[in-house]
């Protein structure tokens, strides 16, 4: 539907409702939310009066059918180009919606390299609390010529498109409803400043939608000073933005499409946060002291952002000084190189990377695991191989990071879904790390890490910081002798003494070694040292985090899955069972070495689905080296690997398609 600017309408009806004049008979497709407009009588259309270009009819109505409205629960793309300043915007969107109570979350697609290339942004509105990524967009806002007509020709009959006028995208399609705004004419009486243009200008779409879908604008300009903080200057000039494009969509754009919001309240007590920051926070409140580590997209937002928050809350008020390291290294390697040196030496510290750094790191974390050196290791997943898709996600490093380093390693993996657990399992991995003395990995991805997410506030931890088996003198008094690799409690590790406290020392070696850590080349030092290594891999199991499990009695197929996919799995089974009558029970793994609690799982249903992001199976090829021949029979592989974040649409064609085999 279009309504051109020459059309000056005055508005007709509520905020976000549709305008009683404009019933259009729309196909929706399948989607059993969007119900067709009646098609009224043209007979019945006023006198005298032209239709405007591409509208069918328009009609005064005195109500709008409850049918006709979909409230709450839809999805904006909003098409951009790369530096246009149109992230304040769509952050000051995203939080306005939230702070109307209505469960959101936003995802930026942009590109890897240069400024000028296309852009999207995602904000899903969803009164269900569903967070992960919509397949379908209901809303376009269509700002980038290079894309806009691929991006039209991608909706779904009956989306809404909100564009710059000089596009004319209305002749591609007869089934949207399209909104023309003159975004230059409208800024320029609002910015003099031309070189500040191209970025206020966006802000005028933020008031466009306030008008069409009824967000607060007291809400929309209390989330712009949040947004812009102190910088008065630019608050005035983007808030008269905002009102520009409220007040032209009010006085030109009767609305033609069903989409609306209502005020809910299901944020109460929730934050928007980006993963990266909840993986900083956690490391502050583990006691991290020293941080080394080289910028890489996705990963890089952590160590920046962590670099605030301790000059912030980890300076010493008497002398001023930093509490603290953090050092931006030459390369991955020396990154690596300089956490587990500190961690030899008895402070607790991280690196922080992503696929090509993890391949870099790869014989210094087998001499971490060799060695027996604590460390945390902040895995942020891309895309890959090689270079790959640096701003897309994956979780494909799952099974390389599993035995990152030549020869029989197995590591420690932790596996957030949220940035709850971001924060929690970041402070889990630190204490592993110094409980077994080896490397841990904390395994995000793209999706979690650097989009914004709806969280519960983080919760004080209440617990004292777990520093493993370090030796003492009532300890050593205890043993009698001491030996660095001596496994005198039988879970496989050894007490470790640090430089400067006193105790025994001992020559840190990668090369072979006994028990007392000198060099042997001896057979059966060396198969004892592993045969330990080992068991000391086993005893972790008991103390890394539990599986989540939901068991639905009734049901046969059983879905198992893994940190961001959680957000479509949940979705997913939703879908299954309200449209396919298809019950399914869950597993969501969180850590590396399983429990046997997996095994368990699998016995209890006919067939397990093992969703992931890589192409390989990854993860599903992990649990065969500790299954049994006929729990492997029964797993079943849900693949993705567009780069996209993974959509619950996608999940449950899928699995439904596999259970007509």
């Amino acid at each position: 539907m279009e309504a051109s600017a020459k059309d000056q309408r005055p508005a007709l009806c509520n905020a976000g409702s549709i305008d009683p004049r404009c019933r259009r008979r729309l196909c929706f497709g399948s989607d059993p939310r969007r119900q067709p407009f009646r098609l009224p009588n043209p007979d019945s259309r006023p006198s005298g009066r032209p239709f405007p270009r591409g509208i069918i009819d328009l009609l005064p109505l005195t109500t709008t059918p409850a049918a006709d409205q979909i409230v709450n629960d839809f999805s904006i793309q909003v098409a951009t180009v790369n530096g246009s300043g149109s992230q304040t915007a769509n952050l000051v969107l995203l939080r306005s919606l939230f702070q109307m109570g209505i469960p959101v979350s936003g995802k930026n697609l942009f590109p890897s390299n240069i400024a000028g290339l296309p852009t999207w942004y995602t904000i899903r509105a969803s009164k269900h609390g569903y967070v992960g990524r919509k397949k379908e967009t209901d809303l376009l806002v269509a700002m980038n010529a290079e894309t806009a007509t691929e991006d039209v020709l991608a909706l779904n009959a009956g989306a809404a498109v909100v564009y710059d006028e000089p596009l004319k995208l209305r002749d591609l399609r007869s089934d949207l409803v399209f909104y023309p705004v003159p975004f230059d004419r409208l800024v320029a009486p609002v910015c003099p400043d031309a070189k500040l243009r191209r970025l206020v200008r966006n802000m005028i779409y933020d008031g466009v939608l306030s008008r069409l879908l009824g967000i607060e604008m007291t809400e929309m300009e209390k989330a712009l000073g949040r947004q812009l903080g102190k910088k008065a200057k630019a608050v005035e000039l983007n808030r008269a933005a905002l009102n520009v494009g409220y007040e032209f969509a009010d006085a030109n754009l009767p609305k033609c499409d069903p989409f609306r919001v209502e005020r809910m309240n299901a944020t109460q007590g929730k934050i928007l946060i980006e993963a990266n920051a909840a993986v900083a926070i956690g490391a502050m409140m583990a006691g991290v002291t020293v941080v080394s580590w080289y910028p890489i997209t996705p990963s890089s937002t952590v160590c920046e952002t962590l670099i605030d928050y301790m000059k912030r809350y980890r300076i010493d008020k008497e002398s001023g000084k930093a509490t603290f390291a953090i050092v931006q290294a030459e390369d991955e390697l020396a990154s690596i190189g300089m956490a587990l040196g500190a961690g030899w030496a008895g402070a607790r510290s991280m690196t922080a990377t992503s696929g090509p750094g993890i391949s870099l790191m790869s014989e210094f974390t087998g001499l971490g695991y060799y060695t027996e050196v604590p460390a945390v290791i902040i895995d942020v997943q891309r895309a890959g191989p090689s270079t790959g898709l640096p701003t897309r996600t994956a979780q494909g490093d799952i099974l390389s990071t599993a035995v990152l380093s030549h020869g029989d390693t197995r590591h420690i993996m932790l596996i957030p879904n949220s940035a709850e657990e971001c924060y929690e399992l970041t402070m889990t991995a630190f204490d592993l790390a110094e409980r077994f003395q080896t490397p841990v990995f904390v395994m995000t991805d793209l999706d979690l890490g650097m989009n914004t997410w709806m969280a519960d506030v983080f919760t004080y931890p209440d617990k004292p910081l777990d520093r493993g088996k370090r030796l003492d003198a009532e300890t050593l008094k205890r043993l009698g002798e001491w030996g660095r690799y001596l496994d005198v409690d039988a879970d496989g590790i050894g007490y470790r003494s640090v430089p400067g406290d006193g105790m025994p020392s001992y020559f840190n070696r990668g090369s072979g070694h006994n028990s007392r850590g000198q060099y042997s080349e001896r057979a059966d030092d060396y198969k004892n040292n592993l045969d330990r290594l080992a068991r000391k891999f086993e005893t972790a199991r008991q103390w890394v985090p539990r599986e989540f499990v939901e068991l639905d009695p009734e049901s046969e197929i059983g879905v198992i899955a893994y940190g961001s996919t959680h957000w479509a799995i949940e979705e997913a089974r939703d879908e299954l069972r309200q449209e396919a009558g298809i019950k399914t029970s869950y597993m969501r793994l969180r850590a590396y070495p399983f429990t046997a609690e997996i095994g368990r799982f699998i016995d209890g249903h006919r067939r397990v689905y093992v969703v992931e992001q890589n192409r390989d199976a990854q993860m599903r090829s992990l649990l065969t080296l500790d299954l049994a021949p006929g729990q492997v029979e029964k797993l079943r592989s849900v693949l993705y690997y567009t780069g996209l974040p993974i959509d619950a649409r996608s999940v449950s064609d899928e699995i439904l398609a596999q259970e007509r085999e």
